[in-house]
Protein backbone atom coordinates (compact mmCIF):
# COMPACT_ATOMS: atom_id res chain seq x y z
CA UNK A 1 0.00 0.00 0.00
CA UNK A 2 2.64 2.66 0.98
CA UNK A 3 4.55 2.35 -2.44
CA UNK A 4 0.62 2.51 -4.13
CA UNK A 5 0.10 5.96 -2.96
CA UNK A 6 3.17 7.16 -3.35
CA UNK A 7 2.94 6.69 -7.30
CA UNK A 8 -0.44 8.25 -7.10
CA UNK A 9 -1.47 11.13 -8.48
CA UNK A 10 -3.56 14.02 -6.37
CA UNK A 11 -6.66 13.32 -7.99
CA UNK A 12 -6.36 9.65 -8.02
CA UNK A 13 -6.11 10.56 -3.67
CA UNK A 14 -8.67 12.58 -3.77
CA UNK A 15 -10.78 9.94 -5.49
CA UNK A 16 -9.63 7.31 -3.03
CA UNK A 17 -10.50 9.69 0.11
CA UNK A 18 -14.05 9.84 -1.45
CA UNK A 19 -14.17 6.19 -1.72
CA UNK A 20 -13.24 5.30 1.57
CA UNK A 21 -10.35 3.12 0.39
CA UNK A 22 -7.21 4.78 2.18
CA UNK A 23 -6.97 8.15 4.31
CA UNK A 24 -4.87 11.25 4.15
CA UNK A 25 -3.76 9.57 7.18
CA UNK A 26 -2.13 6.89 5.10
CA UNK A 27 -1.05 9.02 2.21
CA UNK A 28 1.49 10.64 4.64
CA UNK A 29 2.66 8.46 6.32
CA UNK A 30 3.16 6.51 3.06
CA UNK A 31 5.13 10.07 1.70
CA UNK A 32 6.68 10.77 4.63
CA UNK A 33 8.54 7.00 4.29
CA UNK A 34 9.19 7.79 0.75
CA UNK A 35 11.45 10.86 2.15
CA UNK A 36 13.42 8.78 4.83
CA UNK A 37 13.96 6.40 1.92
CA UNK A 38 15.55 8.37 -0.75
CA UNK A 39 16.43 11.78 1.31
CA UNK A 40 19.85 10.60 2.01
CA UNK A 41 20.88 10.31 -1.82
CA UNK A 42 18.56 13.33 -3.20
CA UNK A 43 18.60 15.78 -0.62
CA UNK A 44 15.91 17.22 -1.85
CA UNK A 45 14.51 18.88 1.39
CA UNK A 46 16.14 21.67 3.61
CA UNK A 47 13.36 20.64 6.72
CA UNK A 48 10.50 18.21 6.97
CA UNK A 49 7.23 18.67 9.53
CA UNK A 50 6.87 14.74 9.67
CA UNK A 51 4.57 15.73 13.43
CA UNK A 52 2.92 18.79 11.73
CA UNK A 53 2.01 17.17 8.59
CA UNK A 54 0.78 13.81 10.50
CA UNK A 55 -1.52 16.03 12.67
CA UNK A 56 -3.10 18.22 9.65
CA UNK A 57 -3.78 14.74 8.09
CA UNK A 58 -5.44 13.67 10.66
CA UNK A 59 -7.80 16.70 10.70
CA UNK A 60 -8.41 16.06 7.21
CA UNK A 61 -9.01 12.40 7.69
CA UNK A 62 -12.15 13.59 10.03
CA UNK A 63 -13.36 16.10 7.54
CA UNK A 64 -13.28 12.57 4.93
CA UNK A 65 -14.99 10.47 7.47
CA UNK A 66 -17.79 12.87 7.69
CA UNK A 67 -18.24 13.54 4.44
CA UNK A 68 -16.79 17.78 4.47
CA UNK A 69 -13.72 18.17 2.56
CA UNK A 70 -12.51 21.25 3.30
CA UNK A 71 -11.67 21.99 -0.34
CA UNK A 72 -10.30 20.84 -3.55
CA UNK A 73 -7.21 19.40 -2.16
CA UNK A 74 -8.01 18.41 1.47
CA UNK A 75 -5.68 15.83 2.81
CA UNK A 76 -3.31 16.15 -0.22
CA UNK A 77 0.50 15.86 0.17
CA UNK A 78 2.07 19.19 -0.63
CA UNK A 79 5.67 20.70 -0.46
CA UNK A 80 7.10 24.26 -0.96
CA UNK A 81 10.14 25.76 -2.00
CA UNK A 82 12.31 26.90 0.33
CA UNK A 83 11.63 30.36 -1.28
CA UNK A 84 8.21 31.46 -0.63
CA UNK A 85 6.55 32.35 2.86
CA UNK A 86 5.25 29.41 4.91
CA UNK A 87 3.42 29.92 8.51
CA UNK A 88 5.26 28.83 11.10
CA UNK A 89 8.46 27.53 8.83
CA UNK A 90 11.82 29.28 8.26
CA UNK A 91 12.22 30.34 4.82
CA UNK A 92 16.16 30.55 4.66
CA UNK A 93 16.10 30.69 0.62
CA UNK A 94 19.07 28.79 0.35
CA UNK A 95 21.30 30.69 2.18
CA UNK A 96 23.28 31.67 5.32
CA UNK A 97 22.78 35.57 5.73
CA UNK A 98 19.03 34.84 6.50
CA UNK A 99 18.21 34.11 10.35
CA UNK A 100 16.10 31.25 11.18
CA UNK A 101 14.95 32.75 14.37
CA UNK A 102 12.38 35.24 12.19
CA UNK A 103 8.74 35.50 13.06
CA UNK A 104 7.65 33.35 9.90
CA UNK A 105 3.89 34.20 10.91
CA UNK A 106 2.75 34.58 7.30
CA UNK A 107 1.54 32.50 4.32
CA UNK A 108 2.96 33.63 0.60
CA UNK A 109 -0.35 33.58 -1.33
CA UNK A 110 -0.14 30.46 -2.98
CA UNK A 111 0.66 28.96 0.84
CA UNK A 112 -2.77 30.58 1.29
CA UNK A 113 -4.91 29.17 -1.15
CA UNK A 114 -3.54 25.98 -0.77
CA UNK A 115 -3.80 26.31 3.22
CA UNK A 116 -7.66 27.00 2.89
CA UNK A 117 -8.10 24.24 0.58
CA UNK A 118 -6.63 21.74 2.86
CA UNK A 119 -3.60 20.55 1.82
CA UNK A 120 -1.14 19.03 3.92
CA UNK A 121 2.75 20.51 4.51
CA UNK A 122 4.99 18.44 4.39
CA UNK A 123 8.58 20.27 4.08
CA UNK A 124 10.32 22.69 2.31
CA UNK A 125 12.38 21.66 -1.03
CA UNK A 126 15.97 22.96 -2.12
CA UNK A 127 17.09 26.14 -3.88
CA UNK A 128 19.91 27.40 -4.67
CA UNK A 129 21.22 30.79 -3.16
CA UNK A 130 17.70 32.53 -3.53
CA UNK A 131 16.98 31.05 -6.30
CA UNK A 132 19.90 32.59 -8.83
CA UNK A 133 20.76 29.87 -11.26
CA UNK A 134 19.49 26.61 -13.30
CA UNK A 135 21.16 24.12 -10.92
CA UNK A 136 20.21 23.54 -7.34
CA UNK A 137 22.84 23.28 -4.75
CA UNK A 138 23.67 26.26 -2.16
CA UNK A 139 26.09 27.02 0.57
CA UNK A 140 23.30 26.20 3.01
CA UNK A 141 21.66 22.94 2.35
CA UNK A 142 25.09 21.49 -0.23
CA UNK A 143 23.94 19.89 -3.59
CA UNK A 144 20.20 18.29 -4.80
CA UNK A 145 20.73 15.21 -7.25
CA UNK A 146 18.64 13.96 -10.04
CA UNK A 147 16.42 10.73 -9.00
CA UNK A 148 16.76 9.09 -12.73
CA UNK A 149 20.80 9.10 -11.95
CA UNK A 150 22.65 10.40 -8.51
CA UNK A 151 25.96 11.50 -10.26
CA UNK A 152 23.61 14.13 -12.05
CA UNK A 153 21.70 17.81 -10.93
CA UNK A 154 17.80 17.55 -10.54
CA UNK A 155 18.21 21.29 -12.41
CA UNK A 156 17.06 24.42 -10.66
CA UNK A 157 16.13 26.43 -9.45
CA UNK A 158 13.39 24.16 -7.97
CA UNK A 159 15.55 21.28 -7.96
CA UNK A 160 14.30 20.19 -4.89
CA UNK A 161 10.38 19.99 -6.02
CA UNK A 162 10.92 18.24 -8.79
CA UNK A 163 13.04 15.18 -7.09
CA UNK A 164 10.37 15.20 -4.93
CA UNK A 165 7.68 14.94 -6.95
CA UNK A 166 9.51 12.44 -9.04
CA UNK A 167 9.83 10.22 -6.33
CA UNK A 168 6.39 10.08 -4.40
CA UNK A 169 7.11 12.63 -1.78
CA UNK A 170 3.89 14.76 -2.45
CA UNK A 171 2.22 14.62 -6.07
CA UNK A 172 2.26 18.81 -5.92
CA UNK A 173 4.71 21.40 -5.19
CA UNK A 174 5.30 24.75 -5.24
CA UNK A 175 7.81 26.10 -7.24
CA UNK A 176 8.99 29.13 -8.43
CA UNK A 177 10.04 30.12 -11.94
CA UNK A 178 12.06 33.72 -13.32
CA UNK A 179 14.17 32.32 -16.00
CA UNK A 180 13.29 28.27 -16.56
CA UNK A 181 12.87 27.34 -12.77
CA UNK A 182 10.37 24.81 -12.49
CA UNK A 183 10.40 23.77 -16.70
CA UNK A 184 14.26 23.20 -16.23
CA UNK A 185 14.43 20.47 -13.21
CA UNK A 186 10.64 19.42 -14.66
CA UNK A 187 12.63 18.54 -17.80
CA UNK A 188 15.51 17.22 -15.93
CA UNK A 189 13.28 14.58 -13.65
CA UNK A 190 10.81 13.70 -16.00
CA UNK A 191 7.85 15.60 -14.30
CA UNK A 192 5.30 18.41 -15.37
CA UNK A 193 5.62 22.19 -14.51
CA UNK A 194 3.53 25.48 -15.57
CA UNK A 195 4.99 29.14 -15.09
CA UNK A 196 1.76 30.97 -15.72
CA UNK A 197 1.00 33.94 -17.24
CA UNK A 198 2.44 36.43 -14.66
CA UNK A 199 0.37 37.79 -12.06
CA UNK A 200 -1.76 34.58 -12.68
CA UNK A 201 -0.69 33.43 -9.60
CA UNK A 202 -0.33 35.83 -6.83
CA UNK A 203 3.33 36.38 -5.38
CA UNK A 204 4.22 38.09 -1.89
CA UNK A 205 7.03 39.28 -0.97
CA UNK A 206 6.93 41.04 -4.50
CA UNK A 207 10.12 39.38 -5.93
CA UNK A 208 13.66 41.51 -6.77
CA UNK A 209 13.91 39.92 -10.19
CA UNK A 210 10.50 41.79 -10.54
CA UNK A 211 7.99 40.92 -13.09
CA UNK A 212 10.57 38.22 -14.74
CA UNK A 213 9.62 35.67 -11.36
CA UNK A 214 6.67 33.24 -11.44
CA UNK A 215 4.78 30.46 -8.94
CA UNK A 216 3.67 27.92 -10.58
CA UNK A 217 2.61 24.13 -9.64
CA UNK A 218 4.81 20.80 -10.48
CA UNK A 219 3.34 17.91 -10.39
CA UNK A 220 2.67 14.45 -11.78
CA UNK A 221 0.41 15.78 -14.90
CA UNK A 222 -0.96 18.32 -16.19
CA UNK A 223 -4.48 17.48 -14.86
CA UNK A 224 -2.93 17.84 -11.09
CA UNK A 225 -1.43 21.05 -12.44
CA UNK A 226 -5.22 22.56 -13.17
CA UNK A 227 -6.59 21.37 -10.18
CA UNK A 228 -3.48 23.47 -8.20
CA UNK A 229 -3.94 26.19 -10.59
CA UNK A 230 -7.96 26.06 -9.57
CA UNK A 231 -7.00 26.55 -6.02
CA UNK A 232 -3.34 28.70 -6.20
CA UNK A 233 -4.52 31.84 -9.18
CA UNK A 234 -6.96 34.35 -8.53
CA UNK A 235 -5.79 38.08 -6.76
CA UNK A 236 -4.66 38.95 -3.30
CA UNK A 237 -4.35 42.09 -2.21
CA UNK A 238 -0.98 41.77 -1.06
CA UNK A 239 0.06 41.19 -4.79
CA UNK A 240 -0.44 45.04 -6.62
CA UNK A 241 0.91 43.02 -9.94
CA UNK A 242 -1.95 40.20 -10.47
CA UNK A 243 -4.34 39.79 -12.49
CA UNK A 244 -7.52 39.49 -12.19
CA UNK A 245 -9.83 35.79 -11.77
CA UNK A 246 -9.75 33.51 -14.76
CA UNK A 247 -12.86 32.88 -16.55
CA UNK A 248 -13.26 29.32 -15.56
CA UNK A 249 -12.14 25.76 -13.97
CA UNK A 250 -8.78 25.36 -15.49
CA UNK A 251 -9.80 21.80 -14.86
CA UNK A 252 -13.19 21.99 -16.78
CA UNK A 253 -10.23 23.50 -19.90
CA UNK A 254 -8.63 20.53 -20.27
CA UNK A 255 -11.63 19.04 -22.62
CA UNK A 256 -11.51 18.94 -26.11
CA UNK A 257 -8.58 17.82 -26.92
CA UNK A 258 -5.81 19.51 -29.71
CA UNK A 259 -8.19 19.20 -32.71
CA UNK A 260 -8.38 22.16 -35.19
CA UNK A 261 -5.43 24.03 -33.10
CA UNK A 262 -2.46 25.94 -34.41
CA UNK A 263 0.47 24.64 -33.29
CA UNK A 264 4.31 26.23 -34.67
CA UNK A 265 7.00 23.85 -34.13
CA UNK A 266 10.58 25.19 -33.45
CA UNK A 267 13.17 22.48 -32.81
CA UNK A 268 16.23 24.60 -32.48
CA UNK A 269 14.70 28.59 -32.81
CA UNK A 270 15.63 29.01 -36.71
CA UNK A 271 19.25 27.06 -35.85
CA UNK A 272 20.34 29.19 -32.84
CA UNK A 273 20.03 26.24 -30.76
CA UNK A 274 22.43 22.59 -30.81
CA UNK A 275 19.97 20.20 -29.46
CA UNK A 276 21.35 16.71 -28.30
CA UNK A 277 19.53 14.21 -30.98
CA UNK A 278 18.19 12.04 -28.18
CA UNK A 279 16.23 15.37 -27.02
CA UNK A 280 15.13 16.08 -30.31
CA UNK A 281 14.04 13.00 -30.93
CA UNK A 282 11.66 12.73 -28.01
CA UNK A 283 10.30 16.09 -28.73
CA UNK A 284 9.40 15.38 -32.94
CA UNK A 285 7.68 12.16 -31.67
CA UNK A 286 5.74 14.37 -29.46
CA UNK A 287 5.05 16.90 -31.91
CA UNK A 288 3.83 14.00 -34.65
CA UNK A 289 1.46 12.74 -32.37
CA UNK A 290 -0.24 16.30 -31.64
CA UNK A 291 -0.77 16.10 -35.47
CA UNK A 292 -1.96 13.12 -35.32
CA UNK A 293 -4.51 13.90 -32.82
CA UNK A 294 -5.99 16.39 -35.11
CA UNK A 295 -4.00 19.51 -34.39
CA UNK A 296 -2.20 21.47 -37.45
CA UNK A 297 1.68 21.91 -37.05
CA UNK A 298 4.09 23.82 -38.56
CA UNK A 299 7.61 24.19 -38.67
CA UNK A 300 8.19 27.48 -37.86
CA UNK A 301 10.57 29.65 -35.51
CA UNK A 302 9.50 32.76 -33.84
CA UNK A 303 12.08 34.67 -35.38
CA UNK A 304 13.84 36.51 -32.31
CA UNK A 305 17.53 36.72 -31.71
CA UNK A 306 18.73 35.65 -28.41
CA UNK A 307 17.60 37.77 -25.90
CA UNK A 308 20.24 36.72 -22.98
CA UNK A 309 21.93 40.24 -23.02
CA UNK A 310 18.69 42.20 -21.58
CA UNK A 311 17.51 39.07 -19.33
CA UNK A 312 20.91 39.17 -17.87
CA UNK A 313 21.28 43.12 -17.14
CA UNK A 314 17.55 42.35 -15.79
CA UNK A 315 18.11 39.28 -13.70
CA UNK A 316 21.96 40.33 -12.32
CA UNK A 317 20.38 43.40 -11.46
CA UNK A 318 17.95 42.01 -9.38
CA UNK A 319 20.74 39.79 -8.09
CA UNK A 320 22.48 42.77 -6.80
CA UNK A 321 19.27 44.35 -4.95
CA UNK A 322 18.65 40.90 -3.49
CA UNK A 323 22.21 41.01 -1.57
CA UNK A 324 22.26 44.95 -1.20
CA UNK A 325 21.73 45.24 2.81
CA UNK A 326 23.53 42.31 3.41
CA UNK A 327 27.04 43.64 5.53
CA UNK A 328 30.82 42.80 3.77
CA UNK A 329 30.76 39.73 6.12
CA UNK A 330 27.71 38.34 5.57
CA UNK A 331 28.26 38.33 1.34
CA UNK A 332 31.81 36.40 1.96
CA UNK A 333 29.23 33.47 2.90
CA UNK A 334 27.66 33.89 -0.73
CA UNK A 335 27.76 31.20 -3.74
CA UNK A 336 30.75 32.54 -5.56
CA UNK A 337 28.86 32.45 -8.54
CA UNK A 338 26.26 34.68 -6.82
CA UNK A 339 28.77 37.18 -5.96
CA UNK A 340 30.18 37.64 -9.13
CA UNK A 341 26.79 38.54 -10.72
CA UNK A 342 25.99 40.58 -8.31
CA UNK A 343 29.26 41.93 -8.95
CA UNK A 344 27.98 42.53 -12.38
CA UNK A 345 24.66 43.79 -11.74
CA UNK A 346 25.65 46.75 -9.66
CA UNK A 347 27.46 48.06 -12.43
CA UNK A 348 24.72 48.25 -14.65
CA UNK A 349 22.91 51.78 -15.10
CA UNK A 350 19.38 53.02 -15.40
CA UNK A 351 19.64 53.47 -18.75
CA UNK A 352 21.18 49.84 -18.88
CA UNK A 353 18.07 48.66 -17.48
CA UNK A 354 15.96 50.67 -19.77
CA UNK A 355 17.47 49.72 -22.51
CA UNK A 356 16.83 45.47 -21.26
CA UNK A 357 12.86 46.80 -21.01
CA UNK A 358 12.89 48.01 -24.60
CA UNK A 359 14.14 44.79 -25.58
CA UNK A 360 11.91 43.04 -23.34
CA UNK A 361 8.85 44.96 -24.73
CA UNK A 362 9.59 44.24 -28.34
CA UNK A 363 10.29 40.49 -27.60
CA UNK A 364 6.35 40.15 -25.98
CA UNK A 365 4.90 42.23 -28.92
CA UNK A 366 6.56 39.75 -30.91
CA UNK A 367 5.16 37.48 -29.64
CA UNK A 368 2.09 38.71 -29.22
CA UNK A 369 1.87 38.90 -32.83
CA UNK A 370 3.08 35.35 -33.57
CA UNK A 371 0.59 33.73 -31.56
CA UNK A 372 -2.07 35.97 -33.60
CA UNK A 373 -1.23 32.94 -35.93
CA UNK A 374 -0.23 30.17 -33.88
CA UNK A 375 -2.22 28.94 -30.73
CA UNK A 376 0.89 27.59 -29.16
CA UNK A 377 4.29 27.31 -29.89
CA UNK A 378 6.26 23.60 -29.51
CA UNK A 379 10.32 23.53 -28.59
CA UNK A 380 12.62 21.58 -26.36
CA UNK A 381 11.89 22.51 -23.17
CA UNK A 382 15.72 22.54 -22.79
CA UNK A 383 18.64 20.86 -25.74
CA UNK A 384 20.55 18.58 -23.62
CA UNK A 385 19.80 16.15 -20.42
CA UNK A 386 20.72 16.03 -16.86
CA UNK A 387 24.61 17.03 -16.50
CA UNK A 388 27.08 16.06 -13.62
CA UNK A 389 25.80 17.67 -10.70
CA UNK A 390 27.25 20.33 -8.27
CA UNK A 391 28.44 22.47 -11.56
CA UNK A 392 26.63 25.82 -12.71
CA UNK A 393 27.02 24.76 -16.64
CA UNK A 394 28.18 21.50 -18.61
CA UNK A 395 31.49 20.68 -18.76
CA UNK A 396 33.46 21.52 -22.27
CA UNK A 397 30.54 23.17 -22.71
CA UNK A 398 32.19 26.56 -23.45
CA UNK A 399 29.64 29.03 -21.96
CA UNK A 400 30.21 30.61 -18.37
CA UNK A 401 26.59 30.92 -16.78
CA UNK A 402 23.13 28.77 -16.42
CA UNK A 403 21.30 30.70 -19.11
CA UNK A 404 24.38 29.52 -21.99
CA UNK A 405 22.24 26.30 -21.98
CA UNK A 406 18.73 27.27 -21.16
CA UNK A 407 17.95 29.48 -24.25
CA UNK A 408 14.22 28.12 -24.65
CA UNK A 409 13.13 28.99 -21.41
CA UNK A 410 14.71 32.54 -20.37
CA UNK A 411 12.75 34.21 -23.49
CA UNK A 412 9.35 33.48 -21.94
CA UNK A 413 9.82 34.83 -18.76
CA UNK A 414 10.80 38.38 -20.64
CA UNK A 415 7.22 37.61 -22.70
CA UNK A 416 5.14 36.43 -19.30
CA UNK A 417 3.65 34.14 -21.57
CA UNK A 418 2.42 30.89 -20.10
CA UNK A 419 4.83 27.96 -20.68
CA UNK A 420 5.19 24.43 -19.32
CA UNK A 421 7.42 21.45 -19.66
CA UNK A 422 5.91 18.11 -20.51
CA UNK A 423 8.19 14.85 -20.17
CA UNK A 424 7.94 12.90 -23.83
CA UNK A 425 10.48 10.29 -23.01
CA UNK A 426 14.28 9.29 -21.92
CA UNK A 427 17.67 9.69 -24.53
CA UNK A 428 19.43 6.59 -24.82
CA UNK A 429 21.44 7.20 -21.00
CA UNK A 430 17.78 6.92 -20.01
CA UNK A 431 17.38 10.00 -19.08
CA UNK A 432 14.20 12.25 -19.07
CA UNK A 433 13.08 14.83 -22.42
CA UNK A 434 11.21 17.67 -21.90
CA UNK A 435 9.03 19.32 -24.63
CA UNK A 436 7.89 22.99 -23.70
CA UNK A 437 4.62 24.35 -24.63
CA UNK A 438 4.13 28.27 -25.07
CA UNK A 439 0.49 29.88 -25.33
CA UNK A 440 -0.11 33.46 -25.80
CA UNK A 441 -0.42 35.42 -22.10
CA UNK A 442 -3.53 34.45 -20.38
CA UNK A 443 -3.81 31.23 -22.21
CA UNK A 444 -2.99 28.80 -19.59
CA UNK A 445 -5.89 26.84 -20.22
CA UNK A 446 -4.78 26.21 -23.72
CA UNK A 447 -1.38 25.19 -22.61
CA UNK A 448 -2.64 22.68 -20.50
CA UNK A 449 -5.25 21.44 -22.32
CA UNK A 450 -2.53 20.44 -25.15
CA UNK A 451 -0.31 19.55 -22.53
CA UNK A 452 -2.94 17.02 -21.09
CA UNK A 453 -3.62 15.42 -24.59
CA UNK A 454 -0.32 14.72 -24.90
CA UNK A 455 -0.71 12.45 -21.48
CA UNK A 456 -4.44 11.26 -22.78
CA UNK A 457 -2.36 9.77 -25.78
CA UNK A 458 0.08 8.10 -23.95
CA UNK A 459 2.77 10.38 -25.24
CA UNK A 460 3.59 12.36 -21.61
CA UNK A 461 4.69 10.75 -18.45
CA UNK A 462 7.28 8.20 -18.11
CA UNK A 463 8.49 5.26 -15.59
CA UNK A 464 9.35 6.59 -12.10
CA UNK A 465 12.75 6.37 -11.15
CA UNK A 466 14.54 3.73 -9.26
CA UNK A 467 15.77 5.79 -5.93
CA UNK A 468 16.70 3.63 -2.52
Amino acid sequence: MTTELTGLTALDLLDGYRKGEFSPVDAVRAVLARIEETEPELNAFVRVDAEGALAEAEASTRRWRRGEPQGLVDGVPVTVKDILLQRGMPSLRGSKTVRVDGSWAEDAPSVARLREHGAVFVGRTTTPEFGWKGVTDSPLSGITRNPYDTSRTAGGSSGGSAAAVAVGAGPLSLGTDGGGSVRIPAAFCGIFALKPTYGRVPLYPASAFGTLAHVGPMTRSAADAALMMDVISGPDPRDWSGSAPAAGSFQDGLRGGVRGLRVAYSPSLGGQVAVQPGVAAGVRAAVTRLAGLGAYVEEVDPDFTDPVEAFHVLWFSGAARVVQHLSPAQRELLDPGLQEICAQGARYSALDYLAAVDTRMALGRRMGLFHSTYDVLVTPTLPLTAFEAGVEVPRGSGVRRWTGWTPFTYPFNLTQQPAASVPVGVDGARLPVGVQVVGARHRDDLVLRVAHALYEAGVAGIAPPVVA
